[in-house]
C-alpha cells in the first residue's frame, strides 16, 4: 500500500482509500461486455474523485485502450504524467483554448460547432501538425453536439475540405445517450437511430472515422446494439452501477474501488435532551455517547444528508445526528463507548456491512456520481494494490 507521501509518517485524520485491483477487475470485466468494441476508460473529474493518473495508469494496465476526459487540461496532464502509449480524447471545449498544446500532444479533440472547427484548423496550422478531431451530433441530449440536418451537414463538409488541406483527421464520429440509465426510455431507440442516420451521413461524404461510438456505462451494461467501434465506461470503471433500477455493481460483476473512513475526533458522555450540532434539529432521546468524525462538506460530505447519512462504527450502522457542518460532523453511539480514534467508515464495497456510496446518495437524495467525486482534496487517496 502506497499513501500521499507527505502523510505517511502520521496517522491520518480521514482518508479515501482506492482499490486498484477492483478498478483493473472492472475494467477487465467491461471489456468483456463489449468484446468487440475498443473500451475507454474516462478518468475526468480526476477520475470521478478517484484520481486520475493513478487510475488511468491502472485502467491501462487492465486493457483500457483509450483514456477520457472532460477538459483539455485534465488530458494534458495525463500525457504529461507518462501516458503515451494510449489514446486520450477530451470533449468539454470552449473558445481560446489550448487547440496548438492539444494536437502537439497527440490528443483526439471533439468538434461540435464551427467556432471550435475554425479555431482547430487555425492551431493545427500553427503546429504544423493535423489534429485529431471527433465530430459530435447531438442526437438528442440536447447539451454538446451539433444539430443534426443542416448544421450537421456544414460541418461534415466544412471538416472533409480542412482535412484534404491537411490540417485535421476526422477520427470519430460520436454522441451521447440522455437516459441509458433508465431502461426502456423511448429517447433511447429514438438516439440509437438518429446516430447511426448521422454517421451514414458523414460516411457517404466521405468520412472514414476510426470510432464510432455512443455508449455510455449503462449502454455498455445493457445496449450492445450501441456499442459499435468503442464504449466509453466513466462511473463503471470505479464500480458503481449507474442506476439501482439497471442493478447492483455486483448484478454486473464490479466492486466499488473508494472506501471513505475517518477517524473519530471524539467520544464523549451527553445527557438526554442535549441539542447537537448546528441548529439543534437533533436531540439526544436520552443518556447516551456521541462521537464527532472529523468530515464535513468542505471535504465533499453532502449537508443534504444531516440527520440520514449512514456511518459504521464499531460494526454498527450509525446516522449522522443533526447537521453536517463544514469540517465534522456527529453521531449518536447509543451509549456505546469506542476510543477516540476507532474508524468510521463512511461507505465502501459493503463487504463488511459498511454502507456504500449509494446508500449516502439515497440519503443526501442525490447519486453515486456527485457521492464519490464531490470527495475533496483535503482528504488523501491512499492506494492499495498499485502496481501488478
Amino acid at each position: 500500500m502506497t499513501e500521499t507521501a507527505a502523510l505517511r509518517t502520521a496517522p491520518l485524520r480521514a482518508r479515501a482509500e482506492i482499490d486498484l485491483a477492483a478498478l483493473r477487475a472492472n475494467v477487465r470485466t467491461l471489456r468483456a461486455l463489449a468484446p468487440g468494441a475498443a473500451l475507454m476508460s474516462v478518468v475526468k473529474s480526476d477520475a470521478y474523485g478517484h484520481g486520475a493518473v493513478r487510475c488511468a495508469r491502472a485502467a491501462v494496465e487492465a486493457g483500457a485502450q483509450w483514456l477520457g476526459t472532460a477538459t483539455p487540461e485534465e488530458a494534458l496532464v495525463l500525457r504529461a504524467a507518462g501516458l503515451d502509449g494510449v489514446r486520450i480524447m477530451c470533449w468539454l471545449w470552449t473558445p481560446g483554448g489550448p487547440w496548438r498544446e492539444a494536437i502537439e500532444a497527440d490528443l483526439d479533440v471533439s468538434v461540435s460547432g464551427m467556432w471550435a472547427l475554425r479555431e482547430v484548423t487555425e492551431a493545427a496550422g500553427q503546429a504544423g501538425a493535423a489534429a485529431r478531431v471527433q465530430l459530435k451530433a447531438d442526437t438528442g441530449l440536447g447539451r454538446n453536439g451539433c444539430q443534426p440536418g443542416e448544421d450537421w451537414a456544414e460541418l461534415v463538409g466544412e471538416a472533409l475540405r480542412a482535412q484534404a488541406a491537411g490540417l485535421i483527421r476526422v477520427t470519430g464520429l460520436w454522441s451521447h445517450f440522455a437516459c441509458a440509465d433508465e431502461p426502456g426510455h423511448p429517447s433511447v431507440a429514438a438516439q440509437l437511430a438518429r446516430f447511426r442516420e448521422m454517421v451514414a451521413y458523414a460516411e457517404t461524404q466521405g468520412v472514414r472515422p476510426e470510432v464510432r461510438h455512443i455508449a455510455n456505462s449503462p449502454a455498455t451494461l445493457t445496449l450492445p446494439d450501441s456499442h459499435f467501434d468503442l464504449v466509453r465506461t466513466g462511473i463503471a470503471t470505479y464500480g458503481i452501477s449507474p442506476s439501482p433500477e439497471l442493478g447492483s455493481p455486483a448484478d454486473f460483476g464490479l466492486r466499488p474501488v473508494m472506501t471513505l473512513s475517518a477517524s473519530l475526533a471524539l467520544v464523549k458522555h451527553v445527557p438526554g435532551g442535549h441539542g447537537v450540532s448546528y441548529g439543534h434539529s437533533y436531540t439526544t432521546p436520552g443518556e447516551t455517547t456521541l462521537g464527532l468524525v472529523p468530515l464535513g462538506y468542505a471535504d465533499g460530505i453532502p449537508r443534504h444528508a444531516s440527520g440520514a447519512g449512514p456511518v459504521l462504527v464499531g460494526g454498527k450502522w450509525r446516522t449522522v445526528a443533526g447537521r453536517i457542518a463544514m469540517d465534522q460532523f456527529v453521531v449518536d453511539l447509543g451509549g456505546d463507548e469506542p476510543e477516540p480514534g476507532a474508524e468510521a467508515v463512511l461507505f465502501g464495497p459493503g463487504d463488511r456491512g459498511e454502507p456504500t456510496a449509494e446508500d449516502w446518495a439515497q440519503a443526501a437524495g442525490t447519486i453515486a456520481y456527485e457521492i464519490v467525486t464531490r470527495i475533496g482534496t483535503r482528504v488523501p487517496r491512499v492506494y492499495r494494490d498499485a502496481s501488478l
